[in-house]
This record gives structure tokens, C-alpha cells and sequence, in this order.
């Protein structure tokens, strides 16, 4: 080694550069030392760039003194790293900390569906009516739903694209159908119990159909009445207090028109008052179909083991979808089914807000 080069000249840049590694407050300034030493334009690296100039002789020496004085301050980078790091997370958690004495943050309300709003208001007013709620499986057989219903082998409502067959059969060799309708609740009820009888039936059902007004699994609701004296009146007087009452519409047009149904006779469609312009119910001078319905057929009685020439009855049925359209002015029926919460807090219902029996019909 050369007199003029003194073997501790790497002492004083050692020293410093552990000053500033010490003092770095945070890892920003940290990895700027670890530049301003070590980069590519760092104070040693420099050094160890100019080990060419060296005769061979000297540069063994400078070089090693010069990697473990690099060895040295990167092992005090590290360390400092990992004392800010844990200071740095020991402050988050501090200042995240959760405090479990505090009240808990407001939520937002659970709402009420639509569809399910709906089918309150419609079993408050047929309660406050002496009908009774009857439900049933979502899986029938073809015989109640098509079969005791007057429902001929040749209906169109039988065929494959209209309704969803299910693999296998019943214990009794029937084909298996997801119901395309609640009226085989009725036929269970006849079936099970003695008339009279005064049942509604909201519930699921299924048909092969899918577009912005019809959807593959849909609600209807059904009610049936049957005893010794029921007439054609008793049914459009049952009809028109419900309609009007569901509305809000104490004077809303109502209209009977003759109609077919394989499960009733005579049948009849029903329309109500509504402009066709504006959509509003009970102004104007259009009609909307609303609901059909009719005096139970004889050979449904007889098909469930009653006498036709001792009770009769009468029967109706809606979509549920339908009429909640109609009464909150909603165009499409898709988002009922798409779980949007942003759609349901624009169109749900307060939970306190229930229909009850009481309140049934003004």
C-alpha cells in the first residue's frame, strides 16, 4: 500500500454513514441513505469503481476492506428497515385501534321485498274476507296439476315448452312437473278436508317462459271458496272489494268479461279501469285485464270426491308480479329477481309497515 493512502480512510465515511442510517426517522429517508451509499452513484460505490486504478499489489487489500465496510452498512440498512417497519405498524394498529366501548356505527334497515309486501296486502284482505292461507309443494304431480283440474292430455299447457318435467315418476306412476300454477293446492284441500272450505294459495311456480314481463319462476296467488249456496255474485262481489281495496281505489272500474278455463264454468276475465297514456288506474276509458276467474267446473268437484250437485264454489287467480307492477308503477319484471339492493332500497318497504288483517279492506 502506498504512503500517501492511509489504511483508515474508510473509517470516517463507516462512521457517518451509520450516523445517518441511525438517525433515518422513517423508510423513505432510510432508502434514500441506502441511495446516496450504494446506489449506482453512491459514495461507495464510487470508491469501489476507482479499485481499477490500483496497482495489483494494493487493490487486494482496498478491496476487501472495501466489501466488508458494504457488508457492515447493508446489515444496519436491514436492521433499521425492520425497526421502522415495526414502528410503523405499531403505529397503524395504534391509531386503528377498535374501541369496543363505543356504540355500534348505524347499518342500514333490512327492507321488505316488493313481491313479499305484496302477498301480505293480498292475504290481509282476503283474511279480513274468512279465507284462510293453503300451501303446497313445488313439485307435483301431472295429475293435480293438470289431470283433477279438467286439464285434457292434449292441452297445450302439457307440452314440453310450456312446463318443466322432472326425471322419474311418483309412487303412484305420475310424471313429475314443477307446478305451473297454485291450483293444485286447491285439489289438495278438497281432497283433505270437508267443505266448506275458503282458502288462498300465493306461493312459486314455474313455466318455461323468460323475457322483460314473464319469468321462468314467477308468484301466483289463487283463492277458493266452496259450499252449498255460492253463486256468480258472491264471486264478482269478492272480486270487486278486493281489487278495490288492494288498489286504494274506492270507485275502480271493474269488468267481467266471458272467458274459457278448463277448471271452471263459467269462467270470466276481469279487467279494470286504467288510461292508457298515463298508466293510471281508474282514470280514462281503457281496460286492463287484471285476473281470471269462474264457478268451480262439476267434474273438479267430482274429480276430488265431492258431490256438484250438493256444493259448488268459485275460484280466482293472479300473478302476484302482475299486480305489484301495476299498483307501484314498476315497468320490468327482471329485477325482481336480480338481488339488487340499490333496486330494493328504492322500492322496499319499512318493516314496521305491515298489512295485517285488520287494516284489510277499507
Amino acid at each position: 500500500m502506498t504512503p500517501d493512502r492511509p489504511v483508515d480512510d474508510l473509517a470516517p465515511l463507516e462512521a457517518d454513514a451509520l450516523a445517518r442510517i441511525d438517525a433515518a426517522p422513517d423508510l423513505a429517508a432510510l432508502d434514500a441513505v441506502r441511495v446516496a451509499l450504494l446506489g449506482r452513484n453512491g459514495s461507495l460505490t464510487a470508491l469501489m469503481k476507482g479499485l481499477g486504478t490500483l496497482p495489483a499489489e494494493e487493490r487486494k487489500a482496498r478491496g476487501a476492506a472495501l466489501n466488508a465496510v458494504k457488508e457492515r452498512l447493508s446489515e444496519a440498512l436491514e436492521a433499521r428497515r425492520a425497526a421502522l417497519a415495526e414502528a410503523a405498524l405499531d403505529a397503524k394498529l395504534a391509531a386503528e385501534r377498535l374501541d369496543v366501548t363505543l356504540p355500534p356505527r348505524p347499518s342500514l334497515q333490512g327492507l321488505i321485498h316488493p313481491i313479499s309486501r305484496t302477498i301480505e296486502e293480498i292475504v290481509a284482505i282476503f283474511g279480513a274476507m274468512g279465507f284462510t292461507v293453503a300451501e303446497g309443494p313445488d313439485i307435483e304431480d301431472d295429475w293435480r296439476n293438470f289431470g283433477a283440474l279438467n286439464i285434457p292430455e292434449h292441452h297445450p299447457a302439457r307440452q314440453d315448452h310450456d312446463t318443466f318435467y322432472l326425471p322419474g315418476r311418483t309412487a303412484a306412476g305420475r310424471a313429475k312437473v314443477l307446478r305451473t300454477h297454485t291450483s293444485p293446492v286447491q285439489i289438495r284441500t278438497m281432497t283433505a278436508q270437508p267443505p266448506p272450505i275458503r282458502i288462498i294459495a300465493p306461493g312459486r311456480t314455474y313455466r318455461a317462459d323468460h323475457d322483460a314481463t314473464h319469468s321462468p319462476m314467477f308468484h301466483q296467488v289463487e283463492a277458493l271458496a266452496i259450499d252449498r249456496s255460492l253463486t256468480l255474485g258472491h264471486l264478482k262481489g269478492c272480486i270487486v272489494d278486493f281489487l278495490r281495496a288492494f288498489f286504494g281505489i274506492a270507485h275502480l272500474p271493474v269488468r267481467f268479461r266471458a272467458s274459457y278455463f278448463p277448471f271452471t264454468e263459467p269462467s270470466m276475465e276481469v279487467d279494470i279501469g286504467w288510461n292508457r297514456r298515463t298508466g293510471e288506474l281508474g282514470a280514462g276509458g281503457d281496460w286492463l285485464e287484471i285476473l281470471g276467474s269462474g264457478m268451480v267446473h262439476p267434474k273438479v268437484l267430482l274429480n276430488c270426491g265431492l258431490d256438484h250437485r250438493v256444493w259448488q264454489g268459485f275460484a280466482l287467480g293472479m300473478g302476484i308480479e302482475r299486480v305489484a307492477m301495476l299498483k307501484h308503477g314498476l315497468t320490468d319484471l327482471r329485477p325482481f329477481f336480480e338481488s339488487d339492493l340499490r333496486w330494493l332500497r328504492a322500492t322496499g318497504f319499512r318493516p314496521e309497515d305491515v298489512a295485517s288483517t285488520a287494516t284489510g279492506i277499507a
